[in-house]
């Protein structure tokens, strides 16, 4: 099962007709590669472009269109490329529809650490802050864990991005949404059950009593 893969394709299906969609570096950035058929959104990158279409082959590939992680990407017919003021104001102006953001931690609360690990190098906090106050909803796409421990905790360790804007999380275990009285898992991938999931989360759940099987397709060697 290639984790990535299976997360991507499920998170696709929250794609809106019409809504503008940012996805973060890494993993999110493989959902412009699953767009369900009859779906038409806007995929915006804020190192300035909007329209990207879906990873390009080798014969395809533009060294100067590329997304906000350096990785070549694509535009579709009627895309533009603008400077980072117009695609800040794009999103600090509430314009963003849908964020998709990896993580390190994610707690209850809906708090989110994502962009630094005290003395470890990196290049900047890039525009995760904004992404998360100024996108009208907000979904995390990782992995549950990492290397076995846990990335949903009670609370998070790690300097925190932004407080209280997590709207959903996905991961290949399946999907939560954060409510005011915690993380509620309202879709399962059949090959866990919930005492796996609880196990592998540090906070508390709620289960959903409605509970559904969370759709994984296994494609492509997925």
């Amino acid at each position: 099962m290639n984790i990535k893969e299976v997360i991507a394709r499920r998170v696709a299906k929250e794609l809106k007709d019409g809504h503008v969609v940012n996805l973060g570096i890494g993993l999110p950035t493989l959902v412009a590669n699953y767009v369900p058929e009859g779906i038409k959104v806007h995929f915006q990158s804020e190192n300035g472009m909007i329209n990207l279409g879906p990873k390009p082959d080798l014969t395809q590939e533009h060294p100067d269109i590329i997304n906000a992680g350096g990785e070549k990407v694509s535009i579709l017919t009627g895309g533009a490329y603008f400077d980072s003021f117009l695609s800040f104001s794009i999103i600090r102006g509430g314009h963003v529809d849908l964020t998709v953001l990896g993580s390190l931690e994610v707690d209850e609360k809906g708090n989110i650490a994502n962009w630094i690990i005290p003395g470890k190098l990196v290049p900047g906090m890039g525009g995760a802050m904004d992404l998360l106050v100024g996108a009208k909803k907000v979904i995390v796409a990782m992995s549950h864990t990492n290397k076995g421990k846990p990335k949903i905790l009670k609370q998070c360790t790690l300097p925190l991005t932004a407080k209280g804007e997590v709207n959903m999380i996905f991961t290949e275990m399946g999907v939560m949404e954060v409510t005011d009285k915690g993380i509620r898992l309202i879709e399962i991938n059949p090959i866990y059950t919930v005492e796996d999931v609880q196990n592998n989360t540090e906070a508390q759940l709620i289960i959903a009593e409605d509970l559904k099987a969370m759709e994984i397709i296994y494609e492509n060697n997925c």
